[in-house]
């Protein structure tokens, strides 16, 4: 069962150790060059991050998008061809018949296929992500935001790819049909991920706080938000330096009970704040604003600063890995109930 299984993927298995194999020859003609441009700019910048990453913002910067991107997009592609099609062309072709009533029982065919199969998956997605991780190494050591590419490097890759490949081949036995099942398990598998990075991973472990006075010099004005469903405007502080730390909210809060400054509150204390909605200071999508309104702004977060302050949620930088193995473990889990639901959908098909 496990050479049949092996030779039944064998293109899917040598396109990926040919991709593989490019991956890993261009990040090891790049790499280096990074590694030593680290280790001469921390010297000349006498570690200062700030120098540090403004020697790394323009190096080799289409490459790491590409990377990044490569790794973020091969755990949904097994999804896709290799877990989608594993029981839905079988039952497609109509060759089940004959896979089915041999001396190996479909819940072993299955569960054999599943093994081989998903951990096929798993072992390229991390090793992309390992040589990816690898590359980008020494731009991580410099502080150019982990937590921005949490989803391109460490272990988590390997959930996502087992969750993937899992899924579609629940998929596949759903719908009984490749295409049908491959669109689907891109919809779930993105779906799931932007759930998990939206709603779940800021507070897999309670965020830490921070409470900061209002600075009417980095606090603009504006709506953060994406029409048509832009919230109103309102004050937006800057965030402060937290080294390599992941901000997950801030707001504007009272300094007695902590409610958030409502619009309604905002035009109490600034009257006149809506006549200049370019924003000043720290807005996001600012533009710059007359003195007059600036000179205005800055008086309206004083007044407010009197009964509100700055609150700021975020994960520091020691809390990467343990973020990274609570995500891993949500993701096997998942694709552990997925195989599941999988051998028994198998077993009942008719």
């Amino acid at each position: 069962m496990i050479q049949f299984s092996l030779r039944m993927t064998r293109v899917q298995n040598f396109t990926a150790a040919a991709a593989i194999a490019v991956v890993a020859i261009v990040a090891a003609i790049t790499g280096p060059h990074l590694a030593q441009l680290y280790a001469t700019t921390v010297g000349a910048c006498d570690r200062r991050s700030a120098c540090v990453v403004a020697a790394f913002a323009s190096q080799d910067s289409t490459l790491r998008l590409w990377l990044g991107v490569l790794v973020v997009v091969v755990p949904g592609l097994a999804g896709m061809f290799l877990g989608a099609p594993l029981v839905a062309r079988e039952l497609e072709d109509g060759t089940v018949s004959l896979a089915w009533t041999q001396s190996v029982t479909r819940a072993r065919w299955l569960i054999v296929r599943l093994l081989v199969t998903g951990l096929a998956s798993v072992a390229v997605a991390g090793l992309v992500s390992l040589i990816v991780t690898w590359w980008a190494s020494p731009m991580d050591r410099a502080g150019m935001n982990q937590f921005g590419s949490f989803d391109e490097r460490g272990i988590v890759p390997l959930g996502y790819a087992a969750f993937a490949f899992t899924l579609g081949v629940v998929a596949g036995a759903l719908v009984r049909r490749t295409i049908p099942a491959m669109m689907l398990t891109l919809v779930g598998f993105v779906a799931a991920r932007l759930a998990v990075k939206i709603w779940l991973r800021p507070f897999l472990i309670t965020p830490l706080t921070r409470s900061l006075a209002l600075a009417p010099g980095s606090t603009g004005y504006g709506s953060s938000g994406y029409l048509p469903i832009a919230p109103p405007a309102t004050l937006q502080p800057n965030p402060p330096d937290i080294p390599n730390g992941w901000i997950t909210s801030i707001g504007v809060v009272s300094n007695h009970g902590g409610a958030r400054l409502t619009a309604t509150e905002l035009a109490r204390f600034c009257p006149g704040i809506n006549s200049g909605r370019g924003s000043a200071g720290g807005g996001l999508g600012h533009v710059r604003a007359p003195q007059s309104v600036v000179n205005g702004l800055h008086d309206c977060v004083a007044r407010v600063g009197t009964r509100f302050h700055e609150l700021v949620s975020y994960q520091p930088a020691s809390r990467y890995w343990p973020l990274q193995w609570y995500e891993l473990a949500i993701f096997l889990a998942a694709a552990v109930v997925l195989a599941a639901a999988c051998i028994w959908r198998v077993r009942r098909i008719g």
